[in-house]
C-alpha cells in the first residue's frame, strides 16, 4: 500500500483532525467548549480525487471531548470510499495565555477501503497534543507525537505534527505546519481561518503538498466550524 493512500486517507489533528481545529491536522491541546458540542466540515480536493468530511464533536463534562463523524473519497473514474470515526480527547494540562498545555486522544477509523486525504490516522491511533501560547495567544504553537496501527498493513508508525497560528487580527488566523511519520516524506500545508459570527461560526481554506512530490500530492480545502459557547 502506498503512503499516498495510507497518510492522505486520514482527521487530528489536529489536531482542530485529530482531528484538530479546522484547518488544521496538528491537534492542539484545547477542547471544544464544556457542555457545548461543535460542527467541522471541508472538502478537500486533489489533481485527481476529491474527499468531504463532516465531524461533530461534544464535550459534556468539561474535560472529555468526544468525536464521531464520517467522510467519503472519490478517485477520478473511481467508486467512492467511506470512513467512519470515533475519537475521545481529555487534557492533563489545560492551555492559558503565555503558558502551555497537554492532553491525549485516542480513536479508531473504520474504512473498508483506503480512502484519499491527509489526516495522519490509520485505523487505531493515539497521540499527545502539547501546545504552547506566546505574546498573549497572538502566536501559539502546536506539536503532535502520536502511534499508528494500520490493519491493512500490521504496520505500527510514529506519527509526528508540528505547527503554529498566527492571530492577524482578531478575525483573521494563519496556519502553517508540517506532519508525517518515521516511515515517510512529510507533508506541509498553510492556511487561514477568518472567523464570521465570534464564538460561533468561522470558514478556512488551506493548501499543501507532500515535500519532494508530484503534483498528484498537491490539495486545496475549504472547511467550516459551528462553535457555540454552550448547548446544554
Amino acid at each position: 500500500m502506498s503512503i499516498r493512500r495510507l497518510l492522505l486517507g486520514l482527521l487530528l489533528t489536529t489536531s482542530e483532525p485529530s482531528f484538530a481545529a479546522r484547518p488544521f491536522v496538528t491537534d492542539d491541546a484545547r477542547l471544544t467548549s464544556a457542555e457545548s458540542c461543535q460542527l467541522e466540515s471541508w472538502s478537500r480536493s486533489y489533481q485527481k480525487s476529491h474527499e468531504f468530511w463532516i465531524l461533530p464533536a461534544c464535550n459534556l463534562t468539561g474535560n472529555f471531548e468526544i468525536t464521531a463523524g464520517t467522510g467519503t473519497a472519490k478517485n477520478e473514474g473511481g467508486i467512492a470510499t467511506q470512513d467512519f470515526i470515533l475519537q475521545g480527547k481529555t487534557l492533563f494540562r489545560e492551555l492559558t495565555t503565555n503558558g502551555w498545555g497537554w492532553g491525549l486522544a485516542l480513536g479508531k477509523v473504520n474504512h473498508p477501503d483506503i480512502a484519499p486525504g491527509p489526516n495522519l490516522l490509520g485505523n487505531t491511533y493515539a497521540y499527545i497534543p502539547v501546545s504552547f501560547s506566546t505574546l498573549d495567544d497572538k502566536v501559539i504553537f502546536h506539536t503532535n507525537m502520536g502511534w499508528l496501527r494500520d490493519k491493512a498493513t500490521a504496520e505500527n508508525r510514529a506519527t509526528w505534527g508540528g505547527g503554529a497560528e498566527v492571530q492577524a487580527t482578531s478575525r483573521l488566523l494563519f496556519i502553517a505546519e508540517s506532519f508525517g511519520d518515521n516511515k515517510s516524506t512529510p507533508y506541509w500545508q498553510i492556511g487561514a481561518r477568518y472567523t464570521i459570527i465570534p464564538h460561533l461560526f468561522q470558514l478556512d481554506t488551506t493548501m499543501g503538498r507532500q515535500f519532494n512530490s508530484t503534483n498528484d500530492t498537491r490539495w486545496i480545502s475549504f472547511g467550516l466550524r459551528i462553535t457555540p459557547e454552550k448547548i446544554f
